[in-house]
């Protein structure tokens, strides 16, 4: 990987941020409707459930691309469907769904994975109060966990030129982890997320654990494991 284009990745992805903004849009209205679709038929629209993925998929690319993982120096394309780019995403498709998990899964179920999601990626903020008259607040934000492991890799990347191999598979857990949670919020799949760091093929289950669900591939990984 190239010494420093890590230093102006999120200037070349500009376009995509703002085609993302619009895809999320549709994301959020699509995501209503097939909630209202499974809550009545049990089942997911397979053609809004493709568009939703194609979504995730595009947002991951970005993130890899860009910011999450800054994991690759060849751009991303413009497409929702799969393609050879070095990372990828997928969820199987559900043929049933739970009508009543619909209700509770996207807020009560998720939010013990929310909170930690929000810890591994949120922005820190500190707050300043004194206490004279006239009383001013100062606040100020930080890296996240994960956006100061990702700026770690790629100084480590500016000196040696190679991305370290053990931040690498942090960083992937830690996204692995934001989009299994992503999908199960956005009404994809009724098995629970795992409360896991998955940091890469040797940690998943093999095929004796059963196949698996949903995730984000990673480049020269073997196997595609998912987020």
């Amino acid at each position: 990987m190239s010494r420093w284009l890590w230093l102006v990745k999120w200037f070349l992805a500009i376009p995509h941020f703002i085609l993302l903004v619009f895809l999320w849009f549709a994301f959020l209205v699509t995501t209503i409707v097939a909630g209202f679709a499974i809550l009545f038929t049990g089942r997911y629209p397979r053609p809004l459930f493709a568009f939703n993925v194609g979504v995730l998929r595009w947002n991951w690319r970005v993130a890899f691309y860009a910011y999450a993982a800054a994991g690759t120096d060849r751009y991303r394309p413009f497409t929702l469907a799969r393609t050879s780019y070095p990372a990828d995403f997928e969820v199987d498709y559900p043929e049933r769904l739970s009508r009543g998990l619909v209700l509770v899964k996207w807020w009560l179920l998720s939010l013990p994975h929310l909170l930690v999601v929000a810890a591994l990626s949120g922005t820190t903020w500190t707050w300043q109060e004194t206490g004279d008259p006239g009383t001013t607040y100062e606040r100020g934000a930080g890296l996240s966990l994960l956006g100061l492991l990702v700026l770690i890799a790629v100084v480590a990347l500016l000196f040696t030129g190679r991305y370290q191999r053990p931040l690498f598979g942090l960083i992937m857990g830690i996204n692995r982890w934001i989009y299994r949670v992503l999908a199960y919020a956005a009404l994809m799949r009724d098995e629970y997320p795992p409360f896991r760091l998955d940091q890469g093929p040797g940690e998943i289950p093999g095929p004796a654990a059963g196949p698996p669900l949903y995730g984000a591939a990673l480049p020269g990984a073997g196997p595609t494991p998912r987020p």
